[in-house]
């Protein structure tokens, strides 16, 4: 399976790439006929600053930022996006400021949930999301609650792949700022569970995926 994987760079930094591993492939919600590997981004700290510095610019001139929301093992990438935004310059909103990087709990429920000590940077702060993909949007949708549940102030969701924003809504789909999105990519596909083209040609699956990578099935 590995062996037909290839990269997918940006058009504007070449080293950032996407690894992408044509197959047959299945989530929790639905199938796809690629998997599309970010580890990269999320784990190597020079492309993970790479990365920082294109996901900044929505925001720098623009939007006062208070704490960056993690999810799914975007640290590294936040931590960068924080020093981005509070970098020297006059038309930096955030310069001299100071911004905290934080990660909500998925509990044994499915809910997402901030722990008592983290509650401080949430409530009546200017919250940036920053999550690996959206495809569905359930995720996101959930993540965005919490950080409302807990009183903080949504103003934006930075994204490394973009499937879809649709199911969003529009009240969500303005704050999304896209790294890479399906035009960058137009050979992938998604199926709903049941609808799946690469089933119903009576191909196996390949591997489950998830926020962690891939388990190959057999």
């Amino acid at each position: 399976m590995e062996q037909r994987a290839f990269n997918v760079s940006l058009e504007k930094n070449p080293r950032i790439t996407i690894k992408a591993i044509p197959g047959h492939f299945a989530t929790v919600s639905s199938h796809t006929n690629c998997y599309l590997d970010v580890s990269g981004m999320r784990t190597n700290t020079l492309v993970a600053r790479d990365v920082a510095q294109e996901l900044a610019i929505p925001y720098l001139s623009s939007t006062f930022v208070e704490t960056i929301v993690c999810i799914e093992n975007t640290e590294v990438i936040g931590a960068y996006l924080a020093e981005e935004l509070t970098q020297e310059g006059t038309r930096v909103v955030n310069t001299g400021g100071e911004i905290h990087v934080i990660v909500p709990i998925n509990n044994i429920n499915g809910q997402w949930i901030f722990q008592d000590s983290m509650v401080e940077w949430i409530a009546d702060r200017n919250t940036v999301l920053l999550v690996p993909s959206i495809s569905s949007g359930r995720t996101v949708r959930s993540v965005v609650d919490c950080v409302k549940y807990y009183g903080g102030n949504l103003v934006g969701i930075s994204v490394l792949f973009l499937v879809s924003s649709e199911n969003l809504g529009e009240e969500l789909e303005e704050y999304i700022h896209p790294l890479f999105t399906a035009d960058d990519i137009p050979f992938f596909k998604t199926y709903t569970i049941g609808e799946c083209e690469l089933c119903k040609a009576g191909r196996k699956l390949d591997a489950f995926i998830n926020s962690e990578g891939y388990k190959k099935f057999g």
